[in-house]
């Protein structure tokens, strides 16, 4: 099990610092062969401003959505996936290019955002149930390595 978590970390982090890294530059040079270096610049910094007033916009609904939940004493299941989402879009606008800049904005507008809310819930759902699976005795007695007592006090 634990082979195989490394695995798909390793090949996360290929495709993070290596397959991303190369399709931004292709892209890059794409656009600026397409509309000029200087248009493709102004584009970048115009993406960033967008991305910069969208975080913002939704970064502020969803807290208060968060809040106003909280308050209501209700459980926030669908307000911090949607601040984890509006977080991670914004990592991604923080890195230069369009690739990324693209998967950012999906990821923070709100038209878009229940379809990765979705993946992400039955990500999380999927962890937790392998993870309760895994435990020793499942939830209904000590494990093995549980010793049963009692502390006396003096």
């Amino acid at each position: 099990m634990s082979r195989r978590r490394s695995r798909r970390a390793a090949v996360l982090l290929f495709l993070a610092f290596v397959v991303m890294p190369v399709l931004e530059i292709y892209v890059l040079i794409q656009v600026g062969q397409a509309i000029g270096p200087w248009w493709t610049i102004l584009l970048l910094v115009l993406d960033s401003i967008l991305g910069a007033w969208l975080i913002k916009r939704e970064g502020r609904r969803a807290w208060q959505a968060l809040r106003t939940r909280i308050e209501t004493g209700q459980m926030p299941h669908r307000e911090l996936a949607d601040g984890a989402l509006v977080v991670l879009g914004g990592a991604f606008m923080l890195s230069p290019g369009f690739v990324t800049d693209a998967l950012g904005i999906l990821l923070i507008l709100p038209v878009t955002r229940p379809v990765f809310r979705g993946l992400l819930t039955s990500y999380a759902v999927n962890q937790v149930a392998k993870r309760a699976t895994t435990m020793p005795g499942n939830g209904t007695r000590p494990g093995p390595d549980v010793v049963q007592g009692e502390v006396v006090d003096d």
